[in-house]
């Protein structure tokens, strides 16, 4: 009996220092569970609080994508107008670049021909210039020998005048002494 007695005192020891040892174990466990709580709250609200700033930057992201949409329409609707604006004044350069061109060639055709009149009326000119040079100098020859023989006459007037000049003073020598002669016989008594 004091065997067994002392038995079970033994198991009752154990039994509690057993049951101190899980106590132990529930208050640390209790203790981490605590901890746990608490952090889970602070998940909890830190939670909440990442909902409420994702559901603001969602809702941000959203009114940014709808001004980014009209921004974009506006963009895209303004380029098409540019783009019309453009073409038009394209097809109207490329008109006035057509036109330019037509009056280009026009203009080319035209000097083409004026060039082929100017060449032609150059050498009209440079025919007739010659003919007229041929003419000058047939006319300068005619003049030269014109001239030679007017000189060689004016030698023969000369000639011949200072002859009829020599016999007007031959004459009027004589008729000088005729007159002498005249008069000395006038005054002789004899001829009256």
């Amino acid at each position: 009996g004091g065997f067994l007695y002392q038995h079970l005192q033994q198991k009752v020891r154990n039994a509690e220092a057993l049951a101190q040892k899980y106590k132990q174990q529930q208050e640390a466990l209790s203790a981490q569970l605590q901890v746990v709580y608490e952090h889970r709250s602070r998940l909890e609200r830190s939670l909440q609080k990442e909902r409420g700033e994702h559901k603001k930057t969602k809702e941000d992201f959203l009114v940014y994508k709808l001004e980014a949409q009209e921004a974009l329409n506006k963009e895209k609707q303004d380029s098409m107008n540019r783009y019309g604006a453009l073409s038009s004044q394209h097809k109207i350069l490329k008109n006035q670049h057509d036109d330019v061109k037509k009056q280009l060639l026009d203009l080319q055709l035209q000097h083409n021909s004026l060039k082929l009149e100017h060449r032609k009326a150059l050498e009209t000119h440079s025919q007739k210039y010659s003919q007229l040079q041929q003419e000058k100098d047939s006319e300068v020859s005619n003049l030269q020998d014109t001239v030679f023989k007017l000189r060689e006459e004016s030698k023969l007037l000369r000639k011949a005048h200072q002859e009829v000049h020599s016999q007007l003073l031959n004459t009027q020598a004589q008729m000088e002494e005729f007159r002498q002669l005249k008069e000395a016989l006038q005054k002789m008594p004899s001829f009256k």
